[in-house]
């Protein structure tokens, strides 16, 4: 019996010895194929990309997936508290496997089972990071030995820091301090023990636990965990019984743009660092991006320019409702499916629920909750007549109709925009999208830093931006650059030019350019020419110094890359930017320094390591040790002198004359110092009116973006100029009234305005005039183009292309 129980018993050890020998077998077998764990040193997952404004302000995150990595120091205690009782317990005591776990998971799957879980916070991070998400037994032995050669490798710390930043929590939130901001809103160390509670049930699976479709499942798993952090001594019995009390408490971070009146600036910033760093920089790469907007100065700038185009378009008529949809039921679905625009808003969708002679009956579109899902209450309002008026003079087939009653304008089933009345409950008027648009952008003069950005009335219903992408003819607003060109080059404000009728001869062509109204004035001095802005006057100056010198400056400033030299284009009538535009005259307002446009200060890496720089001005002694009565230290500015400082005051005082006394006379009832240029383009196309004090520029246009007039009189001085007016006044309010600086040297000298000439004590229609040394008004009249004909200097045939800009136009007309 005993040599039996021998013989079974050696029986029994040779298959152990054979089934371990297999076991070492498998697991040698499968180790040589293990990835190498040693990548999670070099751990850098995606992450958020953050664009913020000049004060700080969040204005836009770019993802793939939505992760700000923090260092496990950086998580509070009850956040890791909540995720160890939800997921590993023993976290902190085991070698990386629950033994217990994997030996119930393996029975299970050999008798037939599905793959179960019961994987440790070691475990996760190993498949998450190295495995791939099969539910085999191999994946499983592989789980179980990175999780122990991982354990050997690094501390529980780092592995818990690895796994926090890793996984998902869904709505595209990776990582528990993006899912912290995707559902709360909130930082992780506002998470209170309820929400953490909440983040920690997720992992497990996020779609089973949505907070919107499945909120009491959600409540449950969440009540499981806070249960688990009272037994595990993580939180009192009081704690976890206040923290089941209180609801999810859900409130989504929204995505996109944060700062609504931002949008155009947001995605010009986004298109300029794809270009500089790539996508997968901008979507993966957690920079940080500091620019230049000033969210105040941008607001003003928004509201202005969209008051300026509604005021323009209103005057036109209505041209009827967004859509119309089905009211005979239940309206708040068809209404809640039509697109409104997120970035004005000021503005409702409604739908006209009845019409009557003295007004409308409107449902407001529903609210959405986070979910997406429509709010069922109706809240609806009013719009009288006298909210409407401008609506009375309706479109119909391209013609105005005038109406007797609202009903003749818009009937139930109608979708408009509508805006609710200051100091009311349920009163509104009506509101319509301008057909006409434009764009504007305000410069620091000094640093090229862009403060604001309008590119249209609204992103959500056009993305173009005209600020930097449309191209238009700038009109006389160009003129300045010609007049620099002249006073760089030997004339004076008090040169006095021929304001008479002048035909250019082309070949079998003639060009025979008119002032806006159709008048001359015979000879004026430049200051008169640029304040009137004749157009006579400027084709003569640039035919008397040549077009070669008025390329030069244009392309000098930056205006055009490359600009054809033929006269027409001294009236502005090659096309250009508001950027370009506003960037050439801060060259005129910081003394005649080339500038470089700049929407961004600085990038930062997801490391904190500043990449880039936008101000490379030097300065020595600004990082000295101490102090010891050194003088103190001066940024040194290298940039180009591209204009002559006397002559950039010169062309400055002829523009403030321009708001004082001429096109843009409505400016100066701000009673600030201001110098400025308005611009109109061919057939009244485009208005434009681009100014400055010290250490502001705006520029902006307003034009249809399929080109076509404004109507007759739309001047740059009546439709731009008053933009420009609204936005300083409010824009300059509280700042000093800076006035321009005069250049040591410059010799101010009393002239007569007509004449050009010295001006005796007493005369009637005198000017301060500024003038260079060496220069001063002329001994003698003398008039630039008395006699000239006007004909080709060269003498020879200009190109078609010099034709078609001679046939095509005057450009600048006024």
């Amino acid at each position: 019996m005993i040599r039996l129980i021998g013989y079974f018993f050696g029986i029994g050890t040779t298959l152990a010895l054979l089934a371990a020998a297999g076991v070492a077998l498998y697991i040698g077998h499968v180790a040589k194929d293990l990835p190498d764990y040693e990548v999670l040193a070099k751990y850098e997952p995606p992450v958020t990309t953050r664009i913020h404004a000049s004060d700080g302000a969040l204005m836009a995150e770019y993802a793939r997936e939505r992760r700000l990595y923090l260092p496990i120091q950086a998580i509070p205690d009850r956040v890791k508290a909540a995720f160890l009782s939800a997921e590993d317990k023993n976290f902190y005591s085991h070698p990386g496997v629950d033994i217990t776990g994997l030996g119930r998971a393996v029975i299970t799957y050999v008798s037939g089972g599905p793959m179960q879980g019961g994987s440790t916070i070691t475990q996760q991070v190993a498949k998450n990071f190295l495995l791939t998400n099969e539910r085999s037994l191999e994946r499983k032995v592989k789980e179980a030995i990175l999780s122990f050669r991982i354990e050997q490798a690094y501390s529980k710390d780092r592995i818990l820091e690895l796994y926090l930043n890793e996984i998902f929590f869904g709505f595209n939130a990776y990582g528990v301090a993006g899912a912290a901001l995707t559902y709360f809103d909130k930082s992780v160390n506002e998470l209170t023990v309820a929400e953490a509670a909440y983040l920690a049930s997720l992992p497990k699976g996020p779609a089973n636990y949505n907070p919107f479709k499945h909120a009491d499942r959600a409540i449950e798993r969440r009540n499981w965990v806070i249960g688990q952090m009272v037994e595990n001594g993580y939180v009192t019995p009081e704690e976890g019984a206040k923290a089941k009390a209180e609801p999810l408490g859900v409130a989504p971070r929204r995505t996109g743009s944060y700062l609504f009146a931002g949008e155009y600036f947001t995605e010009e910033v986004r298109r300029q660092i794809i270009a500089r760093y790539g996508e997968n920089a901008l979507y993966e790469g957690g920079l940080s991006i500091r620019t230049t907007l000033d969210p105040k100065v941008q607001l003003i700038a928004r509201k202005a320019m969209q008051n300026g185009l509604m005021k323009y378009d209103t005057l036109r008529g209505y041209r009827g409702p967004v859509k119309a949809i089905d009211v005979s039921g239940d309206w708040g679905v068809p209404l809640g499916a039509v697109k409104g625009l997120e970035d004005v808003p000021e503005w409702s969708l409604a739908v006209v629920l009845d019409s009557s002679a003295s007004g409308l009956s409107i449902g407001l579109q529903p609210a959405r909750q986070a979910s997406g899902d429509i709010v069922k209450e109706r809240v609806e309002g009013t719009v009288s007549k006298e909210d409407m008026g401008f609506a009375m003079r309706h479109v119909v087939d391209g013609k105005t109709v005038k109406a007797k009653s609202p009903a003749d304008v818009l009937k139930p089933g109608d979708v408009i925009f509508v805006q609710k009345n200051d100091g009311s409950d349920n009163a509104y008027s009506l509101r319509q999208v301008p057909e006409v648009e434009g764009g504007l952008i305000a410069m620091d003069p000094h640093t090229g830093r862009v403060l604001a950005m309008v590119g249209g009335f609204s992103y959500s219903q056009s993305e173009f931006n005209r600020a930097t992408q449309a191209m238009r003819q700038p009109g006389s607003s160009f003129k300045p650059i010609v007049y620099s060109a002249a006073l760089d080059n030997g004339y004076t404000p008090a040169s006095v030019i021929m304001d008479g009728p002048i035909t250019i001869q082309s070949g079998n062509t003639t060009w025979t350019p008119k002032n806006y109204d159709g008048t001359v004035a015979g000879p004026a001095t430049l200051r008169s020419g640029i304040e009137k802005s004749r157009n006579l006057m400027t084709v003569r100056l640039a035919n008397d110094m040549g077009m070669k010198l008025v390329v030069e400056y244009a392309e000098r400033f930056g205006v055009y890359d490359h600009l054809a030299p033929y006269l027409p284009m001294a009236l502005g009538s090659g096309e250009t930017t508001v950027m370009r535009m506003v960037s050439a005259y801060s060259i005129m307002a910081n003394g005649g320094k080339s500038i470089k446009p700049s929407l961004i200060d600085r990038i930062q890496d997801r490391y904190g390591k500043t990449v880039f720089k936008q101000d490379e001005r030097g300065c020595e002694g600004c990082n000295a040790p101490e102090w010891k009565n050194q003088p103190e230290p001066e940024l040194v500015d290298n940039s180009e002198q591209v204009l002559d400082p006397m002559t950039a005051y010169q062309i400055t005082s002829m523009m403030e004359g321009v708001v004082q006394r001429g096109t843009g006379a409505t400016i100066g009832e701000l009673g600030r110092h201001i110098a400025g240029k308005t611009g109109t383009t061919n057939d009244e196309k485009d208005a434009w009116f681009i100014g400055f004090t010290p250490n502001l520029v705006v520029g902006l246009y307003m034009g249809y973006d399929t080109p076509r007039g404004l109507g007759h009189g739309a001047t740059g001085g009546g439709l731009a100029a008053p933009i420009f007016k609204d936005f300083m006044r409010v824009a300059l309010d509280g700042t000093p009234n800076v006035d321009f600086k005069v250049p040591d040297g410059m010799n101010l000298i009393a002239i007569n305005r007509k004449t050009g000439m010295r001006a005796s004590s007493g005369d009637p229609g005198t000017i301060i005039e500024a003038f260079k040394p060496g220069t001063g008004p002329a001994d003698s009249y003398w008039v630039i183009g008395m006699g000239a004909d006007g004909s080709n200097a060269s003498g020879g045939a200009l190109s078609p292309q010099a034709n078609q800009a001679i046939q095509d136009g005057g450009g600048g007309l006024y």
